[in-house]
C-alpha cells in the first residue's frame, strides 16, 4: 500500500479580505475629504478682512461686523457619508434670504453677484440692490487645490 499526501489550498485566504480592504478605504477617504474641507474653510476665513471700507469688486468681501455668529467668517464643513463628498460654505442664518427676484441669500450675492430688494427698517421703502461679483470660496479652493494630491498618497493602512 502507498502512502498518499494530499495538500489543499483554500483559495479564498490568497485573496485580500475585500471588506477590510474597502473599509480602509472609506476611512481614509472620509479623513482625507474632511482635511480638504478644514483647508478650504482656514483659506476662505482668511482671505476675508475685518475693515470700514468695501471691497473692490473681484476681491474678496470685507466684513463689517463684530458678531461672532452673524458674520461672513461663520464657514464650516461638513463630510456627507452617504455621498462620500464635503461641502464648505458659510452658515445659513435664518431670515439671511433677501427679497428679490432671486432669492439669494448674502454670501450668494457676494460669490456670485446680482441683486436684491432691500427694506428700510425706519422708512419701510424699498430699493433694489446690485452686488458685483466678490467671490471668496471659489478663490479658497482653487488655492487649496495644490494640496489635495498629497493627502491621499500612502493613506490607507
Amino acid at each position: 500500500m502507498t502512502a498518499m499526501a494530499m495538500v489543499g489550498f483554500n483559495q479564498k485566504q490568497m485573496f485580500f479580505d475585500r471588506q477590510a480592504v474597502i473599509d480602509a478605504v472609506g476611512r481614509a477617504n472620509a479623513r482625507n475629504l474632511s482635511r480638504a474641507g478644514s483647508f478650504i474653510r482656514r483659506a476662505a476665513r482668511s482671505s476675508l478682512r475685518k475693515r470700514k471700507r468695501v471691497s473692490e469688486p473681484g476681491q474678496p468681501p470685507s466684513v463689517h461686523t463684530q458678531d461672532r455668529v452673524a458674520t461672513l467668517k461663520n464657514i464650516w464643513f461638513v463630510f456627507e457619508r452617504r455621498r462620500a463628498s464635503v461641502v464648505v460654505g458659510p452658515l445659513r442664518l435664518n431670515g439671511s434670504t433677501l427679497q428679490g427676484s432671486n432669492r439669494s441669500t448674502v454670501p450668494e450675492l457676494h460669490e456670485l453677484g446680482g441683486s436684491a430688494v432691500l427694506e428700510s427698517r425706519k422708512t419701510k421703502r424699498r430699493r433694489r440692490a446690485r452686488y458685483a461679483p466678490r467671490p471668496f470660496m471659489g478663490p479658497a479652493m482653487k488655492r487649496e487645490l495644490p494640496k489635495f494630491e498629497g493627502l491621499w498618497a500612502n493613506s490607507v493602512k
